[in-house]
């Protein structure tokens, strides 16, 4: 009797007693960027609503993907969801080969990026990069592109400079993500043609009837831009916050999931508020994403989301 006593006894003890950390400090804010680009506030969106009830904060800045790089080389940010491969090798291959950034995981697969046209131009024989040129009047001579400094402008105006495809005397029109479909819903209103830079996961594929032209392999990759993305981190962050490494290293998304949150948005939405309502209807994905994944203080990560989301 009195060794069950003392057993009951230790394990009251236990019970009381406090869970390790599963991460230092160090790693209690989380620093993110955004580009700006939609697609990217519905991903952070994703991960700051899991975040939070982990006893996590997320700040997240708006910066230039080459900032983005540099600040992760500089540990100035943690973490990044928006590696889109092939369009970005110039930035991260460095990187990589330095062992400055980390590498986690792709993140989501099979996706398209690059130039476009509104179908009614498709139709009127604008299908391939080839024949940009040769309805150059038409197009005003541009091609519009998204923020300054994004790597994919930056295909874009090599492609201007070494006068492929006959595009010599073009102009490429850099803008935010906003303000070039603000350019193609007019062009589009009034029946104009314009070339633009276009992707998917992204509301555009469903606002716009869009055509996405082929022969650009050079430049954007085959299968019309093809593309991966990837979450980076600074460097030594998997060594330093495991169990926020162990998150990243099994957050994945959906083309579908992502066009779903970012239709959200588009209804006045925040990042966060976006992803709360698309992960209440969705909790299935919970489980996956947090297996293994604790509390700051130990606690059972997947039971803290869960109660954060029922509260909402």
């Amino acid at each position: 009797m009195a060794r069950l006593i003392a057993l009951a006894l230790t394990g009251l003890l236990l019970a009381a007693t406090p869970a390790a950390a599963a991460d230092p400090d160090s790693c209690t804010t989380v620093r993110m960027s955004d580009p700006g680009w939609t697609d990217i506030t519905s991903t952070n969106g994703i991960l700051g609503t899991l975040l939070e009830p982990l006893g996590y904060t997320q700040k997240v800045e708006t910066l230039a993907p080459p900032v983005t790089f540099e600040s992760l080389k500089n540990s100035q940010i943690d973490v990044f969801l928006g590696n889109w491969m092939p369009a970005q090798s110039r930035f991260i291959e460095p990187l990589t080969a330095e062992k400055a950034i980390e590498v986690i995981r792709p993140n989501l697969d099979g996706i398209r990026f690059t130039l476009a046209v509104p179908a009614y131009v498709a139709e009127a024989g604008v299908k391939d990069f080839a024949d940009l040129a040769k309805h150059a009047d038409q197009f005003g001579r541009k091609i519009y592109g998204i923020g300054p400094g994004a790597p994919a402008n930056q295909n874009i105006q090599k492609m201007i400079d070494t006068k492929d495809f006959g595009l010599d005397g073009w102009t490429l029109v850099e803008s935010s993500e906003q303000g070039m479909l603000s350019q193609v819903d007019r062009a589009v209103r009034r029946k104009e043609w314009i070339a633009f830079l276009a992707w998917e996961p992204h509301p555009m594929n469903s606002q716009f009837q869009i055509a996405y032209l082929s022969g650009g392999d050079a430049y954007f990759g085959p299968n019309y831009g093809r593309a991966t993305v990837y979450t980076v981190t600074r460097r030594d962050l998997s060594k330093n916050c495991p169990n926020l490494a162990r998150l990243l290293s099994q957050l994945t998304f959906t083309v579908d999931m992502e066009n779903q949150i970012m239709g959200i948005l588009g209804e006045g939405s925040d990042g966060k508020a976006a992803a709360a309502q698309y992960l209440k209807a969705h909790p299935d994905l919970l489980p996956g994403w947090l297996a293994g994944v604790t509390t700051r203080d130990g606690q059972d990560g997947l039971a803290a989301v869960r109660a954060a989301l029922s509260k909402g």
